[in-house]
Formats: C-alpha cells, sequence, structure tokens
C-alpha cells in the first residue's frame, strides 16, 4: 500500500523485484560482520572438572584408617620413614 499525503491512499500491491530480500548481499554483510563466540571457564570450573575425574572414594578404606587413627596404629615408624622418603625424592 502507498500513501501519498493525507488525500491519496493507494491499494495492496503485490511485492516485486525492489522489494524482495536479496540473500547474496545479506551473506556477504553476515560473512564480513561474522564474530565468534568464546567460552570462559572459572578456575572454580575447572576445579570441579578435575574433581570428577578423580577415582571414586574408597568408602570401606577411609572408615579402616580412621579406626586406625582412633586405636593409635595408623601413624607408626615405618610409615614415617616411607613418607619422610618420598618428601625427599619428591623436593630433590
Amino acid at each position: 500500500m502507498q500513501i501519498h499525503g493525507t488525500t491519496q491512499v493507494h491499494g495492496p500491491q503485490s511485492i516485486n523485484a525492489p522489494h524482495a530480500p536479496r540473500f547474496d548481499a545479506l551473506e556477504q554483510t553476515t560473512r564480513a560482520g561474522a564474530t565468534t563466540d568464546t567460552v570462559d571457564i572459572s578456575e572454580t570450573g575447572r576445579l570441579l572438572e578435575l574433581a570428577s575425574q578423580l577415582p571414586e572414594v574408597r568408602a570401606d578404606r577411609v572408615n579402616q584408617i580412621r579406626a586406625e587413627l582412633v586405636q593409635g596404629r595408623y601413624d607408626t615408624a615405618d610409615k614415617l620413614d616411607v613418607a619422610v622418603e618420598r618428601l625427599l625424592d619428591e623436593i630433590a
């Protein structure tokens, strides 16, 4: 519909070539102004991902060690020697 002033109103008209969208021009504009999406993962997100990859907790072993700690049987001289050796190997 064309409107020319307040007194001349024309009826509906068909959509012809000048009014049709040009997809080639639209695609070129999209390509020229293309943006890329990025994702930033927080440090907490990275830690959660690492934690999800850890093996399952062996509850029976945890309970056994807790019982040994309470009874005073877990910390032995042999275990301390092994721990010190591993620490020294890691430092050196």
